[in-house]
């Protein structure tokens, strides 16, 4: 499938600046390309460029078109007839049509030169989520601009040709955007696969093969899910104490840096002037009792694959459903201790978790009676199961009712 790019253009680097002193941009990749390349050798001579215009780097392609091809077959036969007639103007025919192939290649050569790329594909993902992939190019070259790129992206097994539809100018820059979709969670590849240009007659294309790549991680699907507020295990019941999370509570949660806005009583003086710098105290907030959420990964338990994926898919969706009302305490896979939930941070790292995790056979153990209780958190916290219900359902169970069910 070929489609048109949506190109941003973004502010370019002068010429001379090195790809080395230029500070990392996070879910970008290094710079790749032949102007990288030739800004990472520092000896440039004319023989190492005639040597390179006449064996290419490895990687580096010249492949006729049909067009290509067409003339080339006219070439011979047009060739074979000035030879067998000495004609003269059949030999200057020839002439032109060679040179139009010599200088297709010659300017294809041209318009990659001084063109570097790098891959911009930021995580985590989400399966099933469309996310953007963004190409970054820069042409350093001074007087010519570059016209006609094209570039095979691939995330997975998801692969497309996208085409540069404008033109670079020199010493200029331009982002080329793909929208694409993680069909499954876990670890996704996206990666360039090859560069390429027709430019200009279509003669012949010259392609670049890249290995520019970035791994990104992949949660899982968020699903629609049901609650069951009819019974009474999911109604909330007040707290016995505070909540740790960010609030207006009587309990101190942490101290943290003074941002405009805060109130001077709550500057923590002593810390202030031990540190030298302005903190402040960050007190718990009041609310009702939290979860604690558990997600299991035996295989005796998990048999059916899809009915699994559904079961994080609905653990990762109860979690970020619960953290943003301030309900999630803390969470839980196999019989790991309980991990406390306190900021957007520890939601992220248990989806990472689950993007990675995999039903495997797990020995038979014994479930101690009553509710675990969590080291560091006041009060008991209610447990919320993530199993599965049906022949393809799954289902949230908090002291042996549903709480909620996809």
């Amino acid at each position: 499938m070929i489609t048109q790019p949506i190109t941003t253009p973004v502010p370019a680097l002068p010429a001379t600046a090195s790809v080395q002193d230029e500070p990392s941009v996070p879910g970008a990749t290094e710079w790749q390309g032949p102007w990288a390349a030739s800004r990472r050798r520092r000896e440039r001579r004319w023989s190492t460029l005639l040597w390179a215009l006449l064996y290419p780097p490895r990687g580096h392609r010249i492949i006729p078109t049909i067009t290509g091809v067409l003339l080339i077959a006219v070439s011979l036969g047009i060739g074979t007839a000035a030879y067998n007639t000495a004609n003269n103007i059949l030999f200057i025919t020839l002439s032109l049509l060679l040179s139009c192939l010599i200088l297709s290649g010659v300017m294809s050569w041209l318009n990659l030169r001084g063109i570097a790329w790098r891959l911009h594909a930021a995580g985590p993902w989400r399966a099933g989520q469309t996310q953007t992939v963004a190409l970054e190019l820069r042409n350093a070259k001074v007087l010519l601009p570059t016209y006609g790129l094209w570039f095979d992206l691939a995330a997975g097994d998801a692969a497309e040709r996208r085409h540069l539809g404008i033109r670079l100018d020199p010493e200029s820059s331009t982002r080329i955007e793909w929208p694409a979709k993680a069909a499954r969670r876990g670890l996704l590849r996206v990666e360039l696969r090859g560069v390429g240009s027709l430019f200009p007659f279509g003669f012949l294309h010259k392609s670049v093969a890249s290995d520019l790549a970035r791994e990104v991680l992949v949660w899982p699907a968020s699903v629609d899910y049901r609650r069951h507020l009819g019974g009474a295990a999911w109604r909330a019941a007040p707290s016995q104490g505070e909540v740790n999370r960010p609030g207006h509570g009587a309990d101190l949660l942490a101290l943290r840096r003074y941002v405009p806005g805060d109130s001077p009583r709550l500057v923590h003086w002593k810390a202030t002037a031990r540190l030298r710098q302005i903190l402040v105290r960050q007190f718990a907030a009041e609310g009702l009792e939290g979860f604690t959420l558990q997600v299991g990964s035996d295989s005796a338990v998990w048999s059916r694959p899809e009915q699994f994926e559904l079961g994080l898919g609905l653990a990762a969706t109860l979690a970020e459903d619960l953290f943003k009302q301030e309900r999630l305490q803390a969470v839980m896979i196999d019989d790991e201790p309980p991990q406390s939930v306190r900021r957007l941070r520890d939601v992220e790292s248990f989806l990472d978790r689950l993007a990675l995790l995999e039903a495997v056979e797990r020995p038979a153990r014994v479930v101690p009676e009553g509710i675990p209780q969590l080291h560091g958190l006041v009060g008991p916290r209610r447990v919320l199961r993530i199993l599965p219900h049906g022949a393809r359902g799954v289902a949230a169970f908090l002291d042996g009712n549903i709480a909620a069910s996809a």
